[in-house]
């Protein structure tokens, strides 16, 4: 039978085990995303670098939880902001994958690049008019097993969510 102080550090190493297996997750997609832009030209829509924005936060905060590797209530709230940053992160990718299978005729009109909006407006307004989306964010650009990358990311955006919330308050062991 294991003492208490065993118990407690196998908890512990469970614990930082799936943050770091949160962050290496979000590590590789944002590794992916940096290859299709720098590896195949594809540039990143406004929408896709706030979904990258969403990954760098869920890999900051799983990073920060594996090291601390806090039980109980820091475990829940940890979980907590990482299914937050997850469902943003998700509804920029659901916005993305709407205006992608919109009618051609109702795409938006393309609109300047991020850099020049941040640079030009207020951040208020570059928001607004990122989520708005544009012509360039309802390009599906490249695909695998006929989903697009927003149509993935959503899915990774989703089971990161439910990840972090099943392991957040899951029962805890006799």
């Amino acid at each position: 039978m294991l003492s208490a102080t065993s118990v407690r550090r196998v908890r512990r190493s469970t614990d930082r085990l799936f943050y770091a297996g949160l962050a290496g997750i979000c590590i590789g997609l944002l590794g992916f995303g940096y290859y299709l832009q720098y590896g195949r030209g594809l540039e990143p829509c406004p929408l896709c670098v706030l979904q990258r924005i969403a990954y760098l936060a869920i890999t900051t905060i799983a990073i920060v939880a594996a090291v601390h590797a806090g039980a109980g209530l820091w475990r829940r709230l940890y979980g907590g902001v990482i299914a937050l940053c997850a469902l943003l992160g998700g509804a920029v990718a659901a916005r993305q994958v709407w205006l992608q299978h919109l009618p051609a005729d109702r795409v938006p009109e393309c609109g300047p690049g991020l850099g020049y909006m941040l640079e030009v407006f207020p951040l208020n307004e570059v928001l607004a008019k990122v989520l708005t989306g544009s012509g360039e964010c309802a390009e599906a650009g490249w695909t695998f097993l006929t989903l697009s990358i927003a149509e993935w990311s959503l899915l990774f955006f989703a089971a990161l969510a439910l990840c972090a919330v099943a392991y957040a308050f899951r029962p805890a062991a006799a």
